[in-house]
């Protein structure tokens, strides 16, 4: 099983996720974009227990504005870990979080939030998969 180690910007907290993550893509929310501070975020899902933070825990801050999200960062320097999402049952490590990770997504998000458009040919939800509350509804690239 693959094993893919990551850090903070400062290395004071360090993770691993284990296996392959369920999914992979990219979120066009109006929160993700905030948080990330860039026009899009690039998403890996995974089961809880497939990441472990391996060092720093105690370096951990947790900010919750929604039920949804609960996202992770380091208190020393501020990077961006992971997300967890406890009504989904999965973790968003970022993929930037996972340096040796091949990034392969499979769809674009909350699509109708989108201030980037992309052309990948990759499917458009409007907003999430019905699996995970959403529409499932798809709208044009």
């Amino acid at each position: 099983m693959a094993t893919y180690k990551g850090e903070c910007f400062c290395g004071a907290v360090r993770l691993e996720a284990s296996g392959e993550p369920e999914a992979m893509g990219y979120c066009h929310c109006r929160s993700c974009r905030s948080w990330s501070g860039g026009p899009v975020n690039a998403f890996t899902l995974w089961k809880p227990e497939a990441v472990r933070v391996t060092a720093g825990a105690e370096n951990i801050a947790t900010f919750q504005k929604t039920e949804l999200s609960q996202r992770q960062y380091c208190r020393k320097c501020g990077g961006h870990l992971m997300t967890n999402h406890p009504p989904l049952g999965m973790v968003d490590v970022f993929s930037a979080t996972l340096p040796t990770l091949k990034f392969v997504p499979a769809v674009h998000v909350n699509y109708a939030e989108t201030v980037l458009r992309i052309r990948d040919g990759l499917p458009k939800l409007k907003d999430f998969p019905k699996e995970f509350g959403g529409s499932g509804e798809a709208v044009p690239e």
